[in-house]
């Protein structure tokens, strides 16, 4: 039953619903779903998070990457018999197709690329965010 439970808290919250259906066309980066969501990193990160321990999703190493991929080959019953449905609902959903529209223009390259601005360099971390230090 915790399983079950864990499954469904992490399917309570929008923004991560999101992530899974756009996890569904391709793995993506936190940078590039951080971008979409319009959301801080760190926000993002704990979505990714709370998904990856309930088994919905995984991340995997890509050099300076970090990708995150829908859990398709998933053990647990429920997360086997849910990601299919998952596919099936919400498609006509305006924020999903936004969503899927914002995908096609994200560029982690471009999000990840360090800036010179006054002397100092910083890196663009979100459209909906000035340039951070770094």
């Amino acid at each position: 039953m915790e399983q079950l439970v864990q499954l469904f808290k992490a399917l309570s919250d929008k923004n991560r619903v999101r992530i899974l259906k756009m996890l569904e066309a391709r793995p993506l980066c936190v940078c590039e779903i951080t971008e979409i969501l319009g959301l801080a990193a760190s926000t993002t990160s704990k979505h990714l998070h709370i998904l990856t321990d309930a088994g919905l999703s995984f991340e995997q190493k890509d050099g300076k990457w970090v990708n995150y991929h829908l859990n398709r080959a998933a053990q647990q019953q429920y997360i086997k018999q849910l990601l299919p449905l998952m596919r099936e609902w919400i498609n006509d959903d305006p924020v999903v197709d936004q969503d899927r529209r914002n995908m096609q223009t994200t560029d982690r390259v471009d999000l990840c690329r360090p800036v010179r601005k006054n002397n100092s360099i910083t890196r663009k971390v979100n459209t909906h965010e000035l340039e951070k230090s770094i």
